[in-house]
């Protein structure tokens, strides 16, 4: 009985090592990317990268001011195409879905979610710069969000089903109609993870480059106008980095650690909004 016990004790430290050494790497891993990324990006980092243009190419410095706000605008077209879509697919799934024709929208947003992301710039390009004629950030946004559309669908189902089912009996008891059951009382007590799925969604998409190659394509000047090219910090990110030019390098770093603490820092905010909710 006693070397029973010591094996299980032996067998019990053993897994729990096991465990934590993983955990260990996978920080590990993080730290590493992002250590590098840092130390080779904040070279890169002045007042003139923040607030000017791109200069031509081989003259150094310039900045890329242009690509934050595309960036944002892209970005920002993406999250207006896929959130009121996502929102109520999930809403459906998660309150009326447990049907066949539920279980097929689950199967085909999964199946969307594997699509490889330059297929979905290549369906942008067909649908909308084919027809146009030329590229735009209406297109980019347009790719992006379709990319963030399975992300948002499954996250608000599956964070609306945590939700208690006595809080929805207790509003119907009340004669509450269950569409503003949904409303008033379900979605409000997950509203911070509904925002949580919606801002990893956005980190998805974010530093996506491979749909706007065929869609937003890029600019070297300011632009706002949603129907024609616009630059992006993912966009900008890869031309510089195969560049021949050691300035065009250097920046293609800083943009990469710009990308990071973009995702980083929205991150941190949901998780204190979601907190105080």
């Amino acid at each position: 009985m006693r070397k029973s016990y010591r094996w299980r004790r032996f067998v019990n430290h053993l897994m729990v090592g096991i465990a934590a050494l993983s955990t260990a790497l996978s920080v590990l891993a993080l730290v590493a990317v992002l250590g590098y990324v840092a130390v080779n990006g904040f070279a890169a980092l002045n007042a003139d990268f923040f607030l000017r243009l791109p200069t031509p190419v081989g003259v150094p410095g310039g900045g890329i001011a242009n690509a934050i706000v595309g960036t944002f605008i892209v970005v920002g077209l993406a999250t207006f195409f896929a959130l009121p879509i996502g929102l109520g697919a999930g809403i459906y799934l998660s309150e009326f879905g447990d049907n066949r024709f539920g279980d097929l929208v689950r199967y085909l947003a999964d199946v969307l979610a594997g699509v490889p992301s330059i297929v979905m710039g290549i369906f942008a390009y067909g649908l909308i710069v084919a027809r146009q004629g030329h590229f735009s950030a209406l297109s980019g946004g347009f790719a992006l969000g379709v990319m963030m559309l399975p992300a948002i669908t499954r996250t608000t189902e599956e964070v609306l089903q945590l939700v208690p089912r006595d809080l929805r009996e207790g509003a119907l008891a009340l004669g509450i109609s269950r569409w503003r059951t949904t409303v008033s009382v379900v979605l409000p007590t997950a509203a911070g993870g509904v925002l949580t799925g919606v801002v990893l969604a956005i980190a998805r998409v974010a530093g996506e480059t491979a749909p706007l190659l065929f869609t937003a394509f890029g600019n070297p000047f300011w632009n706002t106008d949603i129907s024609q090219p616009i630059a992006t910090l993912p966009h900008t990110l890869f031309t510089y980095a195969i560049s021949p030019y050691e300035d065009w390098h250097t920046k293609a770093w800083g943009i990469g650690l710009v990308l990071t603490a973009l995702v980083l820092v929205a991150s941190l905010l949901v998780r204190y909004v979601g907190r105080r909710r």
